[in-house]
């Protein structure tokens, strides 16, 4: 009987365990109290938005972008060393 509650027990955490990872992998809708945790999936959709926008940054564009900023400064700092 012992070793059938320690079975018992065994199976449950682990189904526990794996319940846990499902909601975490799948995310858990929002409910009263509780707010909402998005899944991996959508986790790592918005981290590849925000890496796309750091890339845009390290690239020169329209001006608007830090390396932009970098290449004024160093410019400037050129013509006054220059001089």
């Amino acid at each position: 009987m012992v070793l059938l509650w320690r079975l018992v027990r065994g199976v449950r955490q682990v189904v526990v365990r794996v319940d846990d990872f499902v909601d975490d992998w799948q995310g858990v809708p929002g409910r009263p109290g509780v707010p909402e945790r998005p899944g991996v999936m959508a986790r790592l959709d918005a981290i590849e938005g925000r890496l796309s926008n750091v890339e845009h940054e390290l690239h020169p564009n329209s001006g608007a972008s830090l390396r932009d900023a970098v290449d004024r400064v160093d410019r400037r700092t050129r013509q006054l060393t220059d001089e």
